[in-house]
């Protein structure tokens, strides 16, 4: 699926049950994160995989739900974003321990 990014109409191919959905982030190539509504459990974020997700052109009952859900939903935040490499923590500063302390003898 060539997807312009966020927001876009998806369906989902669910051990051959299609579900409807709106594309919330893309994690990697091969990785979707896609808000689909549970029948038991109501709007979910759901991770699947890229080859079983196509795109769809009309709106289904179930968007205003899954608007909202995307809505309420803090913005992924990927590694680059946070300004890492991909390697340790991410974080500058206090890069030692300290030192030990004197008694003051």
């Amino acid at each position: 699926m060539d997807s312009d990014g966020p927001s876009d109409l998806v369906t989902i191919d669910a051990a051959g049950h299609p579900l409807d959905g709106i594309l919330f982030d893309r994690p990697s190539s091969g990785k979707l994160v896609v808000a689909v509504v549970d029948p038991k459990r109501g709007p979910v974020l759901r991770t699947v995989d890229a080859k079983t997700v196509t795109e769809r052109e009309t709106d289904s009952p179930g968007d205003k739900a899954l608007r909202s859900l995307i809505r309420r939903t803090p913005a992924p935040v990927h590694g680059a974003a946070r300004g890492a490499s991909g390697i340790g923590s991410g974080r500058a500063g206090h890069t030692r321990a300290s030192m030990h302390r004197t008694t003051g003898k």
